[in-house]
């Protein structure tokens, strides 16, 4: 199993205020503490691939917010520039305005846009870029999966919490599309919270402050059944440990959890 970090599970994260930043030596350093042998690069600025090397791991993925649903931004324009090393192009259908906690609904003309520039961004890059549904981009709810699955070529991020809360099962997905995901970020869940994020009872920042994502095993996600059906389908790409959290300080210690997390996977593929 190809298993990587991803500084996201120390809380490091692009939103502004998203909370206390830990040193990115200490991040890598765990990361290494822990067996770990890859990583994504995290928000922009924060890791360098020279210092990712340093610490003896291999540079993955690069998570790059984009807008695709606007005709006057081409966002092939500098993607190249994104593009890490050998590894793959996580996209978001950025909103346009920071953060995840709000979102405007796209119509037929603005889809038309995004799925133009998804099949463009295939296209050029092939399966080194992929499409991440994401809470409070463009691409968030179930209906809004499909409709990319239908109408574009582009390969997706699995992430097995986004797609929850937004409402789509990503063990369904696996079953029936596995050969569209490219790339995994592995989440647990609290279906509980969730269904609050979807209700709009929270945002999705309350929700990860509180608690949405569970170490693995300890949520609602059938993280046994993606793995073993991924590798049952063939998939032999990155699985990346991403438990998104939101610090309050130094001594917080988000190792644990993706201690706890590794130790859970241990146990399934041992089971298989």
């Amino acid at each position: 199993m190809k298993l990587a970090g991803a500084p996201i599970s120390w809380g490091v994260c692009e939103v502004p205020g998203w909370g206390h930043q830990l040193d990115p030596e200490r991040v890598l350093s765990e990361m290494r503490e822990l067996g770990l042998t890859a990583t994504e690069l995290g928000p922009d600025g924060y890791l360098t691939p020279g210092l990712i090397g340093r610490h003896g791991l291999r540079l993955v993925g690069a998570f790059v917010p984009v807008v695709l649903h606007d005709p006057r931004h081409d966002p092939l324009a500098g993607l190249l520039d994104d593009l890490p090393g050998e590894g793959t192009l996580v996209l978001a259908a950025a909103t346009g305005s920071d953060g995840y906690d709000a979102r405007p609904e796209l119509d037929d003309a603005g889809w038309a846009t995004l799925l133009s520039n998804l099949d463009r961004i295939a296209a050029a890059l092939g399966p080194r870029a992929c499409l991440h549904p994401h809470v409070g981009t463009m691409v968030e709810r179930r209906d809004e999966v499909e409709r990319v699955l239908r109408g574009s070529s582009v390969p997706l991020c699995l992430d097995t919490g986004h797609l929850l809360i937004g409402g789509t099962d990503p063990a369904d997905l696996v079953r029936s599309d596995p050969s569209r995901v490219a790339h995994v970020h592995l989440k647990d869940v609290d279906a509980a919270l969730a269904a609050r994020v979807s209700s709009g009872e929270l945002t999705y920042t309350e929700a990860v402050r509180a608690g949405v994502y569970r170490p693995l095993g300890q949520g609602d996600v059938d993280i046994a059944g993606i793995v073993t059906g991924l590798a049952g389908s063939g998939y032999d790409g990155w699985f990346v440990m991403e438990q998104d959290v939101i610090l309050s300080g130094p001594d917080e210690r988000p190792v644990e959890n993706v201690r706890q997390s590794i130790a859970y996977l241990d146990e399934v593929l041992a089971a298989r």
